[in-house]
């Protein structure tokens, strides 16, 4: 294969690239410097705790339960993280499993792709897209179960207010809203009610919700609180207005997202054009494209083009994301 269809080639992955980029990247939520504040203030707040320890026993209790393949498996580099990630997008499959699913599926399509083109290039790019395409899904799941475990925050935290003035103590707040509600807010408020039942203090049950459902509400909900815990209040009022803080905050999100869908769109066809000419010239004039990339001031054009429009992308997903 030739230096310019290599490069043709890999131009059209980086595109696909960022295409399946755009499917996981929400128009709104926290920035890079948000995330990083975030994971500061878990520091922070878990440094009197030993909750690393406890992490690092559980992990060896559950390599303990596995057979001596999967252990060894389940201990290569990488894994935990994995492992974390899957339990966020709510996965239940072990790493390995996974590691071993996307080695498979790239493996078989790389395979498809040799037997239809017998191009090593082509069936390289397509094993590398399969590659690409579960982890894209992992990342995707856990943004989707965030975003519904935030819809669903402020209905479970007028539960704890009304439970609490009932006179029910904090820890039965926690058990009303894991029997009233289902979905992800359900599933994390029943495993944290369990933490309470099971020996854990206040502390360490409310930094494990917030290491499992990393978000800035969840966060703001889990420092109020732990504060009103050390210095005392009216806890009530705390929950209420936390629970209008969240509601504006996702009632604005869902404006943005609204606003922002011609935006959104006009992104979509910057980018999808230039593939469908490809597809039409292709058709229409067969001769057209092997010239153009026979040619040497050909494939500056189309790298030219290539670079605007990655250009064009980033500008626009610059301006669409809003930081709320």
């Amino acid at each position: 294969m030739s230096e310019q269809h290599l490069i043709f080639g890999g131009m059209v992955f980086v595109a696909v690239f960022l295409l399946m980029m755009g499917l996981t990247i929400p128009v709104f939520g926290e920035s890079q410097k948000a995330r990083r504040n975030l994971k500061k203030r878990v520091l922070e707040l878990s440094a009197d705790t030993d909750a690393n320890t406890i992490t690092l026993l559980l992990r060896k209790k559950y390599l303990r339960s596995l057979s001596p393949a999967e252990r060894w498996l389940e201990s290569l580099p990488g894994m935990e993280s994995l492992g974390d990630a899957l339990e966020k997008a709510d996965y239940r499959y072990r790493a390995y499993q996974v590691v071993l699913g996307i080695a498979l599926l790239m493996a078989l399509g790389a395979g498809i792709a040799w037997f239809f083109s017998r191009n090593i290039w082509i069936a390289l790019v397509v094993g590398v897209i399969c590659f690409f395409i579960p982890v894209f899904k992992i990342i995707r799941a856990k943004h989707k179960r965030i975003a519904v475990f935030e819809e669903q925050l402020p209905d479970a935290i007028d539960i704890m207010k009304r439970a609490i003035r009932a006179g029910h103590p904090f820890s039965e707040s926690l058990h009303l809203v894991a029997e009233e509600m289902d979905g992800p807010v359900g599933q994390e408020f029943r495993i944290t009610f369990a933490d309470l039942n099971y020996g854990n203090d206040l502390r360490r049950a409310m930094l494990g919700l917030l290491h499992r459902v990393p978000s800035i509400p969840v966060m703001a909900l889990v420092s109020c609180i732990l504060i009103q815990k050390d210095t005392g209040g009216d806890l009530t009022e705390i929950l209420e207005r936390i629970g209008k803080v969240i509601r504006e905050r996702f009632q604005f999100q869902r404006r943005v997202k609204t606003l922002s869908a011609e935006g959104r769109l006009s992104a979509w066809i910057l980018v999808l054009v230039p593939f469908a000419l490809v597809i039409v010239v292709s058709l229409t004039s067969p001769d057209y494209l092997p010239m153009l990339l026979d040619d040497p001031m050909g494939l500056k054009l189309i790298a030219f083009a290539f670079v605007g429009m990655i250009i064009g992308v980033y500008w626009i997903n610059r301006v669409l994301r809003i930081e709320v």
